[in-house]
């Protein structure tokens, strides 16, 4: 199992980029990267905007970026599973403001695919959560076919794809979530100072 790791997006409510954002004396990027290669064994990429400044990230975590600039997750959805290619069947997608995601969490969702499949999406806390969700490496011809068609957000892909919502009850029944994450903080992201500091420990 891999991960990716979305480091791009405006932040235009942020009015900073969220990468570099600090946490705990880290880079934002860092410390989620960090969280992503405890969580799997198989590779974790990073994806940046094609300009974009990024703090040195850990060791054995791999830099790719987006083909295009500025249009929006998915796209950096797709360049991740392009760098990971073959070297796994399913990943997790992380965005990186969600500072408070778990390993237990990532290791727990991956887990759950079952044969049928392609994207597994924590539903939870009044939010799809799709970027903090278990993918296939096979959807990356549906996430090129959508981008084609002028799409951005990786919601459009729910009805392309064999997608399972995993609800709040089902999420904390998985082996280990409710112990190391009972609040589902994992699924808590930030677009405003506010909300950043808000999970600041």
């Amino acid at each position: 199992m891999s991960a990716i790791l979305l480091l791009g997006g405006q932040s235009t409510r942020m009015g900073t980029a969220k990468a570099d954002l600090d946490w705990s004396g880290t880079p934002l990027a860092v410390h989620m990267a960090e969280v992503l290669r405890s969580a799997v064994a198989g590779p974790v990429v990073a994806v940046a905007a094609p300009e974009q400044a990024v703090p040195a990230l850990p060791e054995g975590v791999e830099l790719t970026r987006d083909r295009v600039a500025g249009e929006g997750p998915l796209r950096g959805v797709e360049a991740g599973l392009l760098a990971i290619g073959g070297r796994a069947d399913a990943v997790f997608v992380a965005s990186v403001d969600t500072p408070l995601l778990h390993p237990a969490f990532v290791r727990a969702l991956l887990a759950a695919f079952g044969p049928d499949d392609d994207l597994l999406v924590p539903e939870a806390q009044g939010f799809r959560h799709p970027l903090t969700a278990a993918w296939r490496t096979s959807t990356l011809t549906a996430v090129t076919a959508a981008l084609a068609e002028g799409v951005a957000g990786p919601g459009y892909l729910f009805d392309r794809v064999r997608t399972r919502f995993l609800a709040e009850d089902s999420l904390l029944a998985l082996p280990g979530v409710a112990a190391a994450d009972p609040q589902l903080d994992s699924l808590r992201n930030a677009n405003t100072p506010e909300e950043f500091a808000a999970l600041i420990p």
